[in-house]
């Protein structure tokens, strides 16, 4: 199993394939793609799992997570998400967030996101946007997710 970055492009077949597959091709391109860093999970070259990843700041937005309807429940998407969540870290953000359709919310709880309360629909699908905290905030004792953190 490898995680690389691939090209937005690559990253708008496996989205169109799962996420959209009755829209056309240009429904699951965003207009920022260009400025977004796209992760492939590959399973012997074959492009099982994508997200995509904006970070501006201290602040990271992840979209457009998808992973092959065959292949899901395997852990492959939780391995690349748990990837892109270090990477976000590691790279200093604060803030890591995601438009989280409803239905997946639990699937995102395991990972430490919480919900905002915020939600919407788009295409007849409804989302909650989630976010995660990482480090201590200003009081020292606790970050946003209601989570004690060392800081080491």
């Amino acid at each position: 199993m490898d995680i690389r970055c691939i090209p937005k492009e690559q990253a708008w077949q496996l989205r169109h394939e799962v996420m959209w597959p009755e829209r056309e091709l240009d429904y699951v391109k965003l207009d920022d793609d260009g400025a977004g860093e796209h992760y492939g999970l590959f399973g012997q070259e074959r492009l099982i799992s994508v997200v995509s990843l904006f970070i501006e700041g201290e602040e990271a937005q992840f979209r457009k997570f998808a992973t092959l309807e065959s292949e899901q429940g395997k852990g492959y998407g939780s391995r690349l998400l748990q990837h892109v969540l270090e990477e976000a870290e590691q790279r200093g953000v604060r803030r890591f967030f995601c438009n989280a359709r409803r239905n997946k919310a639990p699937f995102y709880q395991k990972f430490g996101l919480a919900a905002t309360g915020q939600t919407f629909s788009k295409g007849g699908k409804d989302y909650i946007i989630m976010e995660r905290y990482f480090g201590a905030d200003e009081a020292g004792a606790e970050d946003r997710n209601g989570v004690e953190q060392a800081n080491d």
